[in-house]
């Protein structure tokens, strides 16, 4: 049911170029998969989603869990049916949760015993829980819980949250019974390179039909996130799916493909879209600044998506400017199409051996500074 097909490899940089088989369909990788986290791409619809080309979304078991809860969806006939999205879905295991709702969680060997953000009750998170609240979910992907941690951390911080990612990972597999679910071990370690190679090791042993890369894009800089890559593109299974987790910026999509890596996924899209910040083909601008009040020009000159058929700079910061929801909805239909359109060229690069000319063109093109990455909204 689940099957991993290698097509083409940059022979320079090892980026790759293949196929995952889902039950929901084939994942053309490298991909960028939209965040769904309440089982909606904030401020688009599934058609919408279909017509930029997405062809996978992830969507959050924590936040799910809580509203309006797994029976719910399970009732529904799962996620697809509940949100009229036929296409693969991921869902995360809630263990960036226990990372990103520190203050409001006590974590153990057991689990993680946390507070609700939205009324204050109590629940207890562990595997056997994720798992359970993930195959009601029926999602195509599901993660293995584990332990994500800030950066900087000390190495005996990432060593215990290292030794309890690979329990949990056992304790989820255990746990884990739907064949048409494909469930990710996930990889931690923090920007320590013994303790990535480690990780590595002792969660391939398990094994999984695919593997997530955690714990970066939580602060660090990005060239310490690409030397954690290079260190785990050459101990990770060559033939299985790779999952940078919480990246979305385009050159660390760039530069993550070139390092082995066929998954991302992030809210910088959306978020950004909703702010008035968007991608273009040199970088990114923000859409709010006067400069565009008398511009008459699409987003980007270059782009083919439908906002940039159809709209100015000077009619989507009027938007902003007298307060209504299309703008958001403009800016984040634009940022999705950018960073899809960005994979499927870097896909079509890989497969007719150009990997590494698109690379250097993109790069010195594309002069948008790193934003600030998040895994997840709350």
């Amino acid at each position: 049911m689940f099957e991993f097909r290698l097509q083409a490899q940059c022979p320079v940089t090892g980026a790759r170029a293949g196929e995952f088989v889902t039950p929901h369909g084939v994942i053309k990788t490298p991909v960028f998969m939209p965040v769904g986290t309440q089982a909606t791409v904030k401020a688009m619809a599934p058609f919408e989603l279909e017509e930029i080309g997405a062809q996978i979304i992830l969507s959050n078991t924590y936040h799910l869990y809580l509203r309006p809860g797994a029976d719910i969806v399970e009732e529904a006939g799962g996620l697809h049916s509940f949100m009229d999205w036929h296409h693969p879905i991921l869902t995360d295991s809630g263990g960036f949760q226990v990372f990103s709702l520190a203050t409001l969680n006590r974590v153990t060997d057991e689990g993680v015993e946390c507070q609700s953000h939205i009324d204050g009750s109590r629940h207890m998170m562990d595997p056997e829980w994720s798992m359970e609240v993930q195959q009601k979910l029926g999602s195509d992907i599901a993660m293995c819980f584990d332990q994500c941690l800030h950066y900087p951390t000390t190495k005996e911080e990432a060593e215990t949250a290292l030794a309890r990612t690979t329990r949990w990972a056992r304790r989820s597999k255990d746990a884990h019974t739907r064949e048409d679910q494909a469930l990710f071990g996930i990889i931690q370690g923090s920007v320590y390179e013994d303790l990535r190679r480690r990780s590595a090791e002792d969660i391939t042993s398990i094994g999984f039909p695919g593997y997530g890369i955690g714990g970066l894009s939580v602060g660090e800089p990005h060239h310490i996130m690409y030397e954690m890559l290079d260190v785990l593109q050459h101990v990770m299974p060559f033939d299985k799916p790779r999952y940078l987790m919480g990246v979305g910026h385009p050159s660390n999509l760039v530069e993550g493909v070139a390092r082995g890596v066929d998954m991302f996924d992030c809210v910088l899209p959306t978020r950004n879209g909703r702010t008035g910040t968007v991608f273009v083909s040199t970088g990114r601008i923000n859409i709010k600044n006067q400069v565009y009040a008398r511009d008459f020009t699409p987003l980007d000159p270059s782009c083919d998506c439908y906002v940039c058929r159809h709209f100015t700079k000077a009619y989507i910061r009027h938007l902003y400017k007298a307060g209504e929801i299309l703008a958001a909805r403009l800016c984040s239909w634009h940022n999705l199409h950018f960073l899809i359109k960005l994979m499927e060229g870097v896909r079509e690069s890989i497969l007719n051996g150009t990997f590494p000319a698109f690379r250097k063109n993109f790069i010195e093109v594309f002069h948008g500074e790193g934003d600030s990455v998040e895994n997840e909204s709350l």
